[in-house]
């Protein structure tokens, strides 16, 4: 583990100390849910930036990994990018939070409506340019690496993109939730709700096979054809719990949730 993050630290700085911020942010933020009493829509408000920030430093790692195998990429340039961009969703969703506001969907002023278009409009930016580096490495060879790594790197960033803008399906109804409002469960720290769909779980899933299908494909497969056949289920994998979402079902039923009474649209 430390050569790991000796080798990342060497491969660009820059991620590698926006990612370890990130990453300490989210320390803090899960410590603020035992210690605060600020909710929004029925979970403490600190578990959103938590989500966040944490998500945006396995995102900031595996980029700042993968973008040191590219040849003739503005690595500076894709730094500063993601370090603003992002930063900026983070800062937004953090300052809602510690008022126990909204802050996606929330279009109740037009200051309000502004910054969340201005947070969707960021995530969108580093989504497409992240969608860019994939085209790169699929344009590119690299013979220095395992075809199978490169093909997982390649189907990661791809479902990657693909669930990543799945977020407008979200967006476009200011709601995560398909048969109730913005529904949330008490389930471990991810919340996803246990009574209705919950269109939150398939943007999971897919947004974490930038980091999941390399590292199996790396460490276990070490196989091109169990590499595109892994990246294959669980883009499925995604897929399906989109369509059960939009089906109004949640991924889990709880059983005799008095929230399903409650919460119902």
């Amino acid at each position: 583990m430390l050569d790991f993050i000796q080798q990342l630290k060497n491969r660009n700085e820059s991620l590698f100390y926006y990612g370890l911020i990130c990453l300490v942010l989210s320390l803090v933020f899960i410590s603020l849910t035992k210690i605060t009493n600020t909710q929004v829509y029925n979970v403490n408000a600190w578990y959103k930036p938590f989500k966040f920030a944490f998500s945006t430093f396995l995102f900031a790692w595996a980029m700042a990994w993968y973008c040191h195998y590219l040849p003739n990429f503005n690595i500076q340039l894709f730094n500063w990018s993601v370090i603003i961009l992002l930063g900026f969703e983070i800062f937004y969703i953090t300052f809602q939070a510690s008022k126990g506001q909204l802050s996606h969907y929330n279009v109740s002023t037009p200051v309000f409506a502004a910054l969340y278009t201005m947070m969707a409009l960021a995530a969108s930016l580093v989504t497409l340019y992240t969608a860019y580096i994939g085209i790169i490495f699929c344009t590119n060879s690299f013979p220095e690496l395992p075809d199978y790594y490169i093909w997982a790197i390649r189907l990661g960033i791809f479902i990657f993109v693909v669930f990543s803008f799945e977020g407008f399906a979200m967006g476009s109804r200011l709601n995560h939730s398909v048969g109730a409002l913005n529904n949330n469960s008490n389930w471990l720290i991810i919340g996803w709700s246990k009574t209705v769909g919950d269109l939150r779980v398939s943007h999971f899933i897919g947004m974490h096979a930038l980091q999941l299908l390399p590292i199996l494909s790396y460490y276990l497969l070490k196989n091109t054809k169990l590499t595109i056949g892994l990246s294959v289920a669980y883009g499925l994998l995604a897929l399906l719990t989109l369509i059960q979402a939009l089906q109004g079902k949640p991924l889990i039923r709880a059983k005799n949730s008095q929230n399903e009474i409650n919460n119902k649209m």
